[in-house]
């Protein structure tokens, strides 16, 4: 007899997502923080925003918009008494990993995946 597999569902500003596995352990915190933060940063995503998951994305085309971004981000948490966690936050890079893709001003290309015998 085959057993019910847990499901996790959220909504992005894209589509809808199903997972296999909990990654929090608690009940609903994936869909819960994906639906606040597309209530919080709805007006950004896509000018220079979005969110996947639990990782809050700001994109912009110079280092001066990129403040600004930044503190538009903070100041729309902060309003709603939302706090980030300091070890999980980088700002100012060039490029970056995210999602199995390094994503840069220029380009975003997948990682490439080694495998071994």
């Amino acid at each position: 007899m085959k057993e019910d597999v847990p499901k996790i569902a959220f909504r992005t500003h894209e589509s809808h997502y199903e997972l296999l596995v909990m990654p929090f352990k608690l009940t609903n915190v994936a869909s819960t923080f994906q639906a606040l933060m597309n209530h919080v940063l709805k007006p950004y995503f896509r000018r220079f925003a979005l969110v996947f998951f639990d990782d809050i994305l700001i994109f912009s085309k110079t280092i001066k918009d990129h403040c600004e971004h930044v503190k538009i981000v903070l100041i729309a948490l902060r309003s709603r008494m939302l706090v980030m966690n300091k070890k999980k936050y980088l700002f100012g890079k060039a490029s970056m990993e995210y999602l199995r893709h390094i994503i840069s001003g220029q380009r975003v290309e997948e990682m490439r995946m080694c495998t071994f015998l």
